[in-house]
This record gives C-alpha cells, structure tokens and sequence, in this order.
C-alpha cells in the first residue's frame, strides 16, 4: 500500500461520509480502527492499567472476546471515555480526547499480532457522532443516541453493541483493501491467455496466490461474525436490534456479498491458472517422453545395423 493516498477508492465500503452530520456542541465521537489480525488481551490489559487507564467489568461473561478501558482523558465533559478492545484486532474509542488515542494506540503495538500498515490502518476507519439524551437508545440518521436516564452497566452493553458491528466494518474494510490488492496483481493474466502470451507465473507462485485467495474467503466466511449474528445476542433482543440497525447502516452484509463474488471470480481466474501450468507440464512431460523413445528406438536401429 502507498503511503498516502489522495482519493479513496470506489468500493463497496461504508455509505459516502461526504454528507455526515455535522457534529453540534452536545455530541461526541466514536471512531473506530482496525490494526492487526489480532491482540493479545491479558498483557494489552496489564500495560493499560500500568499506563494509569482502568478495567470496566461490567460486560456480561460471555462477552470474552472484549477488553473494555475506562479513562479520565474525555475529550467532552458530557459522557466517560472508554475503549474497547476486541481479540480479532479492532478498537472502538468513545469519547476519548485525540492526545490519548495516540497514547492508546502506541501502546496497542506491542500487544499485535499480524499488525496493518499504519497508513491504512488511519485510512480504513469509521467515525460516527453521539450523544446522551432521552427515549430509547438507538441509531437516527447516521448518530448513535443513547438513554441519559439508564444505568451505567446498560450503557456499557449499548456501546458494546454498537462497537461489535463497527469493529466488523473495519476489519471489512481491510480485507475489503487486501482484496483489492489481489485482484490488482491478477488483472493481467486473463488478458495474457486472450492474447496467448505465456504465464509469466511459476507454479510455486500459482499455489500461493491460491492460499492468498483460500486465506482470505477463511478470514471473511469462516473466522469472523460477518454472516452470523453472534451468540452473544441470541437472548439479549434489545442489543442485538442496536448491532442489526448498526451493520444495516454500514451495508456488511452487501458488502460481503459482493466480496464473496469478487472471491468467486478470482477463484475461477486462479484454478485457470493452476489448468493451464498442468497443461503446460502434462505436454513437457509427453515432449520429453517421445524424445527418451525416438533416442530409444535410434539406439535399437544403430544396434541393428552395426
């Protein structure tokens, strides 16, 4: 990936943000990032608290795959700060001031695994504005509103809800990126086979676009939530409504949809490849059996004659 970029690129990621909501004085900010393929919670949690932030526990057990951080550092006096951490490589700040996501996100580095490029990792994020207020928490036009009367453990759930389905939009959005690398590096060969030019692709090189490719449809279908609600919400009807109107909002299931068939697509291009490198073997290998017999039956004739 380029350091930096001057136009983002026409996927199928998050609605256009060129009309957002204009953030009014009440509201705060949600952003979220995606920065590896995965963190090691335990020690991220131990080096926070050591850093003078605090472990907020009030999220059910089941909810195992989340660290949640409390800070004194809000950047608007109207709601606490936290961070959450999700194992699968995302974090979703609230309400935290610009200094101390800096500060959050140095410390993150140590505890990554597979981490992302730093450009794209500030390219590919999601900000959505809210605030406190009364009714019923949800989301309305592009801002998440939440219930000022309700109890601080509710609140946490509610911005649990909401942080699960940003943090699937940025690790689609990275994948999303990868996928778009790929197809990039595999855009000539259907035009050299057109044109019947030779594959300037080895076999080693063949295979491991395929584990590139079978990499990523394992990331997208098989390791995350993307096509499946999580467990977590099965009997928790309110939050699961928050997480559904949440991934509505940020068009995953469209956008996963239309991944799987670029996948499918590339698939096909691969396993054209991978047909025509055996071909191409299976008729080296006859070449060079027909060559063993005539050198064969040139012997047996010279043998004969002499």
């Amino acid at each position: 990936m380029p350091a930096k970029r001057t136009l983002k690129g026409p996927r199928t990621k998050q609605p256009s943000r060129t009309n957002k909501p204009k953030q009014e004085e009440d509201m705060m900010q949600c952003i979220a990032y995606a920065t590896a393929d995965q963190y090691h919670l335990p020690t991220l949690c131990h080096d926070l608290i050591a850093h003078g932030f605090v472990e907020i526990n009030e999220l059910p057990r089941d909810a195992s795959n989340v660290l949640v951080m409390g800070t004194d550092n809000a950047a608007k006096p109207n709601d606490t700060g936290a961070i959450f951490f999700f194992r699968e490589g995302s974090v979703v700040f609230w309400n935290v001031e610009e200094k101390t996501v800096k500060t959050v996100m140095r410390i993150l580095e140590q505890h990554e695994i597979q981490p992302y490029e730093v450009a794209l990792v500030h390219w590919e994020n999601e900000e959505i504005n809210y605030s406190v207020g009364e009714g019923n928490s949800k989301l309305l036009r592009g801002n998440f509103l939440f219930n000022g009367e309700q109890d601080y453990e509710q609140v946490v759930l509610e911005k649990f809800a909401f942080s699960n389905a940003l943090s699937l939009s940025v690790k689609l959005a990275i994948w999303e990126t990868s996928l778009d690398n790929f197809v990039e590096s595999i855009q000539s060969i259907p035009e050299m086979l057109k044109s019947g030019q030779r594959v300037k692709l080895s076999r080693a090189e063949v295979m491991q676009k395929i584990g590139e490719l079978f990499a990523l449809r394992h990331c997208i279908n098989l390791s995350s939530d993307l096509l499946i609600t999580p467990d977590f919400y099965w009997d928790r009807e309110d939050l699961e409504q928050l997480y559904d109107k949440t991934c509505q909002f940020l068009n995953i299931n469209r956008r996963v949809k239309v991944v799987n068939e670029k996948l499918q697509h590339c698939t096909e291009i691969t396993d054209l490849m991978r047909n025509h490198l055996s071909e191409k073997h299976s008729l080296r290998l006859e070449w060079m059996i027909v060559i063993l017999i005539t050198i064969e039956v040139m012997f047996e004739l010279g043998r004969v004659i002499f």
